[in-house]
């Protein structure tokens, strides 16, 4: 099992491997970057039940609370220290060489520019490393090495699994595009601002397939009542950009590089199966809906399962 970053949308990879295991497959090696480090962890210990039962019982309070954040701490705004604990508290100090499924936790050595690969010591110290966003949650120092997220680098990191005798590989990626069979080609537009009626009819298609109720307002308001007028006065009324947090920002903008990492990396090494979860299936730090992730990892994994004729 290869299980690959992305936040809250981990919570698929408890649904994942509760398909894996009522099919009656056998997991012989756990992989995981970020949540897929943290979600393997606790299944390679056999504490994946455990593990689903907390995360379900958790309200948006008490996620925000146990996220911790401090905007005074360094190269990032949370600290996880919480997290970590009850992380820890579940697994009761298990460490990777005592593990009864081979496991790797992924975390990049932001110095040297390299993947870290886990595979001794305790579980919860490679887990922190593993899901240290950048400019999100504080990096860890390890044996002198600063690391952060093992998405960086690799996002869905089935090479650590490509030594272990297996009949199947079954990759989890969390960095979907955001519409079903969206193109990944460059789109090649002008900079010139665009006539309202045709920036409201974009905003429309958009809309249809995202379904962002925010868009479809700005799309009415564009085209309703609309004068014509300089290229200044077209500017001054097009919709500026939607209203981000810092967090928001930065957990999108790593979802999209990791996206394209995800992409080039598996197509050179490719998993038997892969599950795909769509990157906008919930917010990065939407660790609350853990019930709604899990189904959500139960039915595709049984999809692609089926697909694959498994």
């Amino acid at each position: 099992m290869v299980l690959g970053s992305g936040g809250a949308r981990g919570y698929a990879h408890v649904g994942a491997l509760e398909v894996i295991r009522e099919r009656g497959f056998e997991v012989v090696a756990i992989a995981g970057t970020s949540m897929g480090a943290l979600v393997g962890g606790v299944a390679a210990a056999n504490k994946l039940d455990e593990y689903t039962e907390w995360a379900r019982s958790l309200t948006q309070r008490e996620v925000w609370r146990l996220l911790d954040l401090s905007i005074m701490s360094s190269g990032g705004a949370i600290r996880a220290e919480r997290i970590i604990a009850k992380v820890g508290e579940i697994l009761e100090g298990a460490t990777i060489d005592e593990l009864p499924i081979p496991y790797t936790a992924v975390a990049t050595d932001i110095n040297a520019r390299r993947e870290v690969w886990f595979q001794h010591g305790m579980v919860e110290h490679a887990i922190r490393a593993s899901i240290a966003i950048p400019g999100v949650i504080t990096p860890v120092v390890v044996n002198g090495r600063t690391l952060v997220d093992g998405g960086l680098i690799n996002p869905v990191p089935i090479e650590p699994t490509a030594a272990v005798e297996t009949d199947l590989t079954i990759a989890v990626s969390l960095s979907g595009a955001r519409v079903a069979n969206a193109p990944s080609t460059p789109v090649k537009v002008t900079a010139e601002h665009r006539p309202l009626d045709e920036i409201a009819a974009r905003l429309r298609r958009a809309t249809d397939r995202v379904e962002s109720e925010r868009f479809k307002s700005i799309a009415t308001r564009l085209s309703v009542g609309h004068r014509k007028g300089s290229a200044d006065e077209i500017a001054a009324t097009e919709p500026h950009a939607p209203d981000l947090g810092m967090l928001d920002l930065l957990t999108m903008s790593f979802d999209t590089m990791s996206a394209l990492i995800c992409r080039y990396r598996m197509a050179a090494n490719p998993p038997d199966v892969l599950v795909t979860v769509p990157s906008n299936a919930v917010r990065t730090l939407d660790f609350h809906k853990a019930a709604e992730m899990i189904d959500l990892g139960r039915t595709l994994t049984t999809e692609a399962l089926d697909r694959a004729g498994y």
